[in-house]
């Protein structure tokens, strides 16, 4: 996200897992949390098939971390 690009996080249920959907949407709202200083959401947590799925995008003005540079 530093980058300016967008993140794709998703949660894959397995087998009978399916049965326990909210949870995977509370993992996904959690992940969103610890990073709303960096990028908010843009789609919210979506059930599709076996997999639910959130779409995460940088702030504009979000920290930068300090670059590294090599020698």
């Amino acid at each position: 996200m530093q980058e300016g690009s967008k993140v794709k996080a998703y949660v894959h249920f397995v087998g009978r897992s399916i049965v326990y959907k909210e949870r995977g949407e509370i993992l996904l709202l959690k992940f969103a949390q610890a990073l709303e200083d960096y990028g908010k959401v843009e789609l919210f947590p979506k059930l599709e098939g076996k997999r639910m799925y959130m779409m995460i995008a940088p702030k504009p003005n979000a920290p930068k971390s300090k670059k590294v540079e090599k020698k």
